[in-house]
């Protein structure tokens, strides 16, 4: 469980603040428009301020978020904070969050007795109809993984079981049997680690809400 190896570069993860769907008990998945309420800003703000710190004066950072507006929304507060060029980042489809199918921005509440949630965990226990399952997400990851060159330190804008699985896969979690993926524990909006060869420690600890997709 040594982890995956980044010739000694910081890789900072970190989840998109709070959105309109979030605070309206919707399902989000890999829905491209759903923006980030005031506190999801308020959240991306503390996240930069934390970074900023963290980092010092060594903020040349590679910035990568995933192609969603909440994403791209979140990483716009941060780059200003530890003065990056916003308009340098690169944007990647496979940094999305889990694909929730026929789901997709249908009210947990109306979902009752057809979505199943792992509380231990606080996964998605069944895959949506057209949907995606952690191992497939796993694949995309991997995919993205390859071709990364660990040249310089980057920043990650990512979603909440997207980003598990890809702190499971740096770090060298074991395949849950169960998901058939590596994933790392929950970690709530608003916060950032730091991964460095297979080594993870956690720069700010947000206060929101736990794992909704």
């Amino acid at each position: 469980m040594s982890g995956l190896q980044t010739n000694g570069k910081r890789l900072f993860i970190a989840r998109h603040g709070e959105t309109i769907f979030n605070l309206a008990g919707r399902i989000q998945g890999e829905h491209l428009y759903t923006p980030l309420t005031l506190t999801g800003f308020a959240q991306a703000d503390e996240m930069g301020r934390a970074l900023a710190l963290h980092l010092g004066d060594d903020t040349d950072l590679t910035l990568v978020a995933s192609d969603t507006d909440r994403a791209q929304q979140t990483l716009s507060v941060i780059a200003q904070h530890i003065g990056a060029d916003w308009h340098d980042a690169q944007s990647d489809a496979r940094l999305r969050e889990i694909d929730m199918g026929q789901w997709g921005g249908v009210y947990y509440r109306d979902l009752e007795g057809k979505l199943e949630i792992d509380r231990e965990h606080m996964l998605f226990a069944n895959v949506a109809p057209g949907g995606e399952g952690y191992s497939d997400i796993e694949t995309r990851l991997n995919q993205w993984l390859g071709e990364q060159h660990f040249d310089r330190d980057t920043l990650v804008i990512s979603h909440g079981m997207t980003s598990r699985v890809l702190r499971g896969l740096l770090t060298g979690l074991p395949t849950n049997e169960k998901y058939g993926a590596p994933i790392a524990a929950g970690l709530p909006q608003g916060s950032i680690v730091e991964i460095c060869d297979g080594a993870e420690s956690i720069v700010h600890l947000g206060g929101g809400e736990g794992e909704k997709a």
